[in-house]
């Protein structure tokens, strides 16, 4: 391999450390994988700005012990490691941000062996209100009045979405690893992998999933749809895929990002960005949450209520 295109050495070796820890830690989302990403940067920004004791460069252990979490913590909650400026300045983090960052903190420690410190034990932002059971109910109407008339793609992947969602409470990164595979030839059944949130430890599970009338209705829909957008694409068997061309998003060299085409596999940031969109654009605000989460969440507290 030329020298052009060798890998960056991490600076410190308690940062190359940090990246085996973090290429070796499974049962996390994408959303997780993000978070930790960004306190990754951040350590590493602590660690070029001298703000953490000198052991801290030199091993993992002292990365994540006390000594160097208590200055971290402080100059990360100020803003001071910020990736991107915010209007021109590194404002404070959020709360919900500082949260996150000392979740992450515990699962890393936990993934090094070292004792939890439990950080974020206490303060954790509460969690936003879910629907009621009579909104749910509400909703699979109007999905279900959609689906007996003519509905553009965009609407038709997010009615299919919802469906699913109802049904199974799947998480956004559950969704998106969804195949077509997973569907039994009837749509009568899913099977959905579940990828636990939290922790690094827990195992990733599978359950096969009945389907509802509307969830096979809707997916029938959206199959159909599905199938004219990936021809112009690789084929894919992800379930969830874009509708429209777009671009990779990374620059090469030039400054130039490469064109993709409709039918490409949807991620999960694409999947939630549909959801916040198309609550909007589709007038649905009186009947879906502000939060994907916040719908599954109530999906699954219906399920949980149903009798075994």
């Amino acid at each position: 391999m030329s020298d052009n295109h060798r890998v960056p050495t991490p600076p410190y070796p308690s940062l190359a450390a940090l990246d085996a820890l973090l290429g070796a830690m499974s049962g996390t989302g994408e959303a997780r994988r993000r978070q930790l990403s960004m306190v990754r940067r951040e350590l590493e920004s602590a660690l070029r700005q001298d703000a953490l004791p000198a052991p801290a460069r030199g091993s993992l252990r002292h990365l994540l012990g006390e000594q160097a979490l208590a200055p971290y913590l402080r100059r990360a909650e100020s803003g001071a490691l910020r990736h991107r400026l915010v209007a021109g300045r590194r404002p404070p983090t959020s709360e919900h941000t500082n949260q996150t960052r000392l979740v992450c903190l515990d699962l890393l420690r936990e993934a090094a062996g070292l004792p939890s410190l439990r950080l974020a034990a206490t303060g954790a932002p509460a969690l936003r209100p879910v629907p009621e059971h009579a909104e749910l109910s509400a909703l699979r109407r109007q999905l279900d009045q959609d689906l007996a008339g003519p509905l553009s793609p965009g609407r038709t992947r997010l009615t299919a979405v919802l469906a699913l969602v109802l049904d199974t409470a799947a998480r956004s990164g559950e969704l998106t690893g969804l195949r077509t595979t997973h569907l039994t030839g009837d749509r009568g059944s899913v099977y959905v992998e579940r990828r636990p949130q939290h922790g690094t430890t827990a195992p990733v599970t599978g359950e096969w999933l009945p389907l509802s009338p509307l969830a096979r209705a809707a997916l029938g829909r959206w199959l159909a749809v599905r199938g004219e957008l990936v021809a112009f694409a690789h084929g894919t068997s992800r379930l969830w895929v874009s509708l429209r061309p777009n671009h990779a998003g990374l620059p090469d060299e030039n400054g130039n990002t490469a064109g993709r085409p409709a039918g490409m596999p949807l991620e999960e940031n694409g999947l939630i960005t549909s959801y916040r969109r198309g609550r909007a654009r589709y007038g649905l605000q009186h009947l879906l949450p502000e939060k994907l989460e916040q719908l599954r969440r109530a999906a699954e507290q219906q399920r949980e209520a149903r009798p075994a």
